[in-house]
């Protein structure tokens, strides 16, 4: 007696079909299981003969074998269970549902036979129908994460006695809409607006301009000057979530465990913002079947490093590529797993340890200490930083004022403008912003006049300017003018992207340009 049905195991972003093979033979009574299985996998044994029995259905003194494949991939996770239980009893003649193999099943099994909640649902659920399979079956608390996907049935059951009754009654066998539980309400936290910070006009439009084209931005500043509260305030001004992004931004946040099964998709983009002590495997990801990092959370968002400077060194190097190429590749014995990494960086940090630099009245460190201290960013992340702001300390006619500044709503609009420039611009490249251009696309879409050519010519000899940074201004000045609505580059444009590239190249606290 030989029995295959299918479930789904999730590698990387994306997930794998994997076969349930279940064979009942004479011989020894031996319950085994076999396909490259890690522990929890192995544990999935007993817990399906428990809850076999605690269901009432008895496994006979024959020889069970059971095999996941393909054998080259590692089992992980918990979802084993409902299959592998399911493909016996279809061995076993219990279950006569000449449909199962339409079916995909996953899930987790209580020793009494009840379901329970598991993990990384939404990708599995994809490529369910991306495969064309007729539904899904799986525990009742992920039905409304499966849900997301249109196009496909899906069924929740709450027990191993409840599978098997809707396999063996084909008329129970209805669409996902029938069986759609009431969609809870949706979580959405109220952002913070701009128009709340006081001050911090120069700030403000560096926020501006690095989210105009997706730039990344460090703040430097003395405690308390307001620059965790404009990052906190950044994704105010971001625009919504296409119906693309909220799938890829919901897909991630399942496989990491972190998405409510309650709620539809993820439409707010990501903020995140680790703490200094985050090791180089939490923010990059990692396990044994690695998991997303810091960096693939943030992404389509916001990626915030308060008090940069306080960060592992090695931590902060982990940036350097994911910075230029939006991904990141893991490689672990099992394989290389290729994660989206595609955020929008912003940094804040004090100018010197006691935080007050330059100001002489409080603060007593040496040039050569404010200098270490800066230096703990190293020179290679600083060039992949776009914009560098000043954060001065807010004066008390800022505070009292009762005026008002410039709310997100504002600011947003102009945003949005500036994105609708670029994906029109950039159409059929696969770019969507002016931070993703190469070398080649930024000479093409950033052209300068010759008088613009001889300024850009003295600013790379005054700043000692790398390559990397000559491109990132003219990038800079490139998203300036599409904020401005100006088809052109202007002199003006260049004027202020070298203004907010200068103060990290010059050094903090001495003129720039």
């Amino acid at each position: 007696m030989y029995s295959i049905i299918w479930t789904g195991a999730v590698y990387g972003l994306s997930a794998r079909l994997i076969s349930v093979e279940a064979d009942i033979s004479e011989g020894l009574p031996v319950f085994d299981m076999v396909g490259y299985l890690g522990s929890e996998v192995k544990e999935a044994r007993e817990r399906v003969r428990t809850a076999m029995k605690n269901s009432g259905y008895l496994l006979p003194p024959n020889r069970v074998t059971v095999n996941l494949s393909p054998a080259n991939l590692r089992k992980e996770g918990n979802g084993y269970d409902l299959p592998v239980a399911l493909s016996i009893m279809y061995a076993l003649g219990i279950i006569h549902c000449s449909d199962l193999k339409k079916w995909l099943v996953i899930g987790e099994l209580g020793l009494d036979g009840e379901t329970r909640l598991t993990g990384c649902i939404l990708p599995i659920a994809a490529q369910a129908k991306k495969e064309g399979f007729k539904g899904i079956l799986l525990p009742q608390e992920n039905v409304r994460e499966a849900q997301i996907v249109d196009g496909i049935l899906v069924k929740g059951v709450s027990s191993l006695r409840e599978a098997v009754r809707f396999f063996n009654q084909p008329q129970d066998q209805r669409s996902f809409s029938e069986e759609a539980a009431p969609a809870g309400p949706r979580k959405e936290t109220p952002m913070p607006d701009f128009s709340e910070v006081a001050g911090q006009g120069q700030a403000k439009r560096a926020c501006e301009i690095a989210v105009g084209g997706m730039h990344h931005l460090l703040m430097i500043g003395s405690p308390g000057s307001g620059k965790t509260m404009l990052a906190k305030r950044i994704p105010s001004i971001l625009p919504p979530l296409s119906l693309e992004g909220q799938m890829e931004v919901s897909k991630i946040y399942s496989i990491a465990g972190l998405l409510d099964p309650q709620q539809g998709l993820m439409q707010q983009r990501p903020f995140r913002s680790p703490h200094h002590t985050v090791t180089a495997a939490a923010m990059t990801g990692g396990g044994r079947v690695p998991r997303p990092g810091e960096i693939t959370l943030a992404s389509r968002g916001v990626l915030f490093l308060d008090e940069v400077t306080e960060f592992q060194r090695p931590v902060l190097e982990t940036l350097r590529q994911p910075l230029e190429e939006q991904k990141i590749l893991i490689s672990r014995q099992g394989g290389t797993f290729e994660y989206p990494a595609d955020f929008m960086l912003v940094c804040a940090c004090n100018p010197c340890r006691c935080g007050y630099y330059p100001d002489r009245t409080r603060c007593s460190c040496t040039k050569e200490q404010v200098k270490a201290y800066l230096g703990k960013i190293s020179g290679p992340l600083l060039d992949r930083i776009d914009l560098c702001v000043e954060a001065p300390q807010i004066t008390y006619q800022d505070l009292s004022t009762q005026k008002a500044g410039e709310s997100s709503a504002q600011i947003r609009r102009r945003v949005e403008m500036a994105h609708q420039i670029q994906k029109e611009r950039y159409k059929g490249t696969g770019i969507r912003f002016n931070s993703r251009l190469n070398g080649a696309q930024t000479e093409k879409f950033c052209s300068l006049s010759p008088s613009q050519h001889q300024f850009m010519e003295q600013v790379y000899s005054h700043l000692s300017l790398t390559a990397r940074s000559y491109f990132k201004i003219l990038k800079v000045a490139r998203t300036i003018a599409d904020l401005a609505g100006r088809e052109k580059i202007s002199r003006q444009d260049l004027v202020e992207a070298v203004s907010f590239k200068s103060l990290q190249l010059s050094g903090f606290g001495e003129e720039a340009i």
